[in-house]
């Protein structure tokens, strides 16, 4: 009869008392280690509901200037969608005369929608590019700026008529005579341009 009296139990009890070294190579028991340091116990805080979103970004900004060292993570700006680019070589051109029950309809009908879904994002962004340039540089701008030149034009006129140096007549007759050779020679030019330069039968 084997137990805590009989000889299994003597066994386990003399093993215990040598440390545990027996016939299956026994156990040891670890050195205590260290003690951990307490934690440091974190402050109650109240509950506090913000009430509108002012409040609820004052309490965030109060809850991160706790611990300004504490890095705090910011997410990287996401790509921007963009559609898939087209295939570079069509193998199978399909239109809509299949059946509108058959597979070749329905593959038809989701190449149509992915390309004009492929095109409303072109318009969409040349309109933002034209949008942000017009932005740069507004109209109202150009208009004001047009206005200047045409004011600096008018008063340097001006100042030319006080001092006395009004444009001289001969330089616009000789500006005005060249008009004239020059209208003359297209002319001229339009006229050989209309004449055949090969007639049949006439070798």
């Amino acid at each position: 009869m084997t137990g805590r009296g009989g000889p299994a139990g003597r066994a386990r009890r003399a093993r215990d008392a040598s440390g545990g070294a027996g016939r299956g190579g026994g156990w040891s028991m670890a050195a205590p280690s260290a003690p951990r340091p307490p934690r440091p116990r974190k402050e109650p805080q109240p509950l506090v509901i913000p009430r509108s979103a002012a409040e609820e970004q004052r309490l965030r900004l109060e809850r991160l200037m706790r611990n300004p060292e504490k890095t705090v993570p910011i997410p990287e700006k996401l790509n921007e969608w963009a559609p898939r680019p087209p295939p570079e070589f069509v193998r199978d051109v399909m239109g809509s005369s299949a059946g509108a029950g058959s597979g070749e309809f329905h593959v038809y009908r989701h190449l149509r929608r992915r390309e004009y879904q492929r095109q409303d994002f072109m318009d969409a962004m040349a309109e933002k590019v034209s949008l942000t340039f017009y932005n740069f540089f507004p109209p109202d701008y150009l208009i004001q700026k047009l206005k200047e030149k045409k004011l600096q034009a008018k008063k340097n006129k001006l100042e030319q008529k006080k001092q006395g140096k009004e444009p001289d007549q001969s330089q616009e007759r000789v500006s005005s005579e060249d008009d004239e050779e020059d209208s003359k020679e297209e002319e001229e030019k339009e006229d050989d341009a209309e004449e055949p330069s090969f007639v049949m039968g006439r070798g």
